[in-house]
């Protein structure tokens, strides 16, 4: 019964998200034996300490750049969304690479592309749309605008409340 209320999107992306989970570490040792029989043992853990030191310099940075961006983005009332991918592929982009492993490192450099963070924003801001759209709770029916000049008190039952003068000072104790 559940098992209905979750959405089938989020399933088949739970599902997806496990299968990586467990075929990455079988990948990356298939990796690590077949580019380290060709590379040498010595090539593989250079590229190893290269690649996780690249990406710790690059999750660093990227955090404090992405927060400028951020923080520019909202003082100009701009929709920050470009910089919160930008930022999250940067940073899903790091902790691949800091991961040991020829895999990751290539789904990292694939995530630093340009084309592929542009595809991820298109894809979210669809998706955040629909939702958006789907969840107004907008009832529709005709309205018409009445202007305020043109009435006449006599005839408007609108009337607002009247005002009640109350002199008494308030004294705020916490």
């Amino acid at each position: 019964m559940a098992r209905d209320r979750v959405p089938k999107e989020l399933v088949k992306m739970l599902r997806l998200i496990g299968f990586i989970a467990v075929a990455l570490p079988f990948l990356e040792i298939a990796g690590f034996v077949w580019l380290g029989g060709k590379l040498g043992v010595l090539l593989t853990l250079v590229w190893v300490i290269a690649a996780m030191l690249a990406g710790l310099a690059l999750l660093r940075h990227t955090g404090l750049q992405a927060v400028g961006r951020l923080r520019a983005a909202l003082a100009e009332g701009k929709e920050p969304g470009h910089s919160i991918i930008d930022a999250a592929c940067f940073a899903a982009a790091a902790i691949l690479l800091i991961i040991p492993g020829f895999v990751s490192d290539a789904l990292a450099l694939v995530l630093l592309l340009p084309a592929t963070r542009h595809w991820l924003l298109r894809r979210t801001a669809t998706h955040f749309e629909t939702r958006v759209y789907r969840s107004t709770g907008t009832i529709p029916g005709e309205f018409s605008v009445v202007p305020e000049n043109d009435s006449d008190p006599e005839q408007d039952d609108r009337t607002p409340p009247p005002r009640i003068r109350d002199d008494r000072k308030i004294i705020d104790v916490d």
